[in-house]
């Protein structure tokens, strides 16, 4: 299985958690990492070699710090260009039909701050509503997200093993 690790985010060299995540994606077998904001720092999107990327993996993963409850901005727009009608969805937009799709999440919050009665009062899934909406209306198998939250208190060691369990679950057959 081939996978497409699709990274949003701005500050990808400031990170600490996003940024060992890439690293440790980078040396895993079968897994592609495709840095957006590295690709176009302009915001402007190739459709066409995005829409071949898709079509080379099986298993596609957005890969961003959790910005104003949803993706940084030029996830949003690559999702609004290259997830086109026809092509992705609609009568004959069957693309990516059967392939499989998941997140990876990271939040300066801990998830206690993501759940009901918590300082953000939603759940991390019901705040990623609109990424598994996408996925159905494109034909993906939503796979289970994977998160790290609280990360701005983590350890050297925790963030070491969350980019372990992350390329573990990237991988991992469902």
């Amino acid at each position: 299985m081939k996978t497409l690790v699709l990274v949003a985010h701005p500050n990808l060299s400031q990170s600490v958690m996003n940024k060992a995540w890439t690293e440790r994606l980078s040396s895993t077998d079968h897994v592609t990492v495709h840095e957006l904001y590295k690709e176009y720092p302009t915001g402007e999107i190739d459709l066409e070699r995005e829409q071949a990327l898709l079509l080379q993996h099986d298993r596609i993963v957005f890969q961003f710090p959790l910005y104003w409850y949803s993706s940084p901005s030029l996830l949003k727009e690559w999702q609004d260009v290259v997830l086109a009608y026809g092509w992705a969805y609609g009568s004959s937009g069957t693309k990516l039909h059967g392939k499989e799709f998941m997140l990876a999440i990271s939040s300066g919050g801990p998830a206690s701050a993501y759940q009901a009665g918590g300082f953000n009062h939603y759940s991390m899934s019901e705040l990623t509503k609109p990424f598994q909406a996408m996925a159905n209306l494109t034909g993906m198998r939503f796979l289970p997200t994977f998160t790290a939250q609280g990360v701005r208190t983590f350890t050297p060691e925790q963030i070491a093993e969350s980019a372990k369990q992350l390329a573990d679950h990237v991988v991992k057959v469902y």
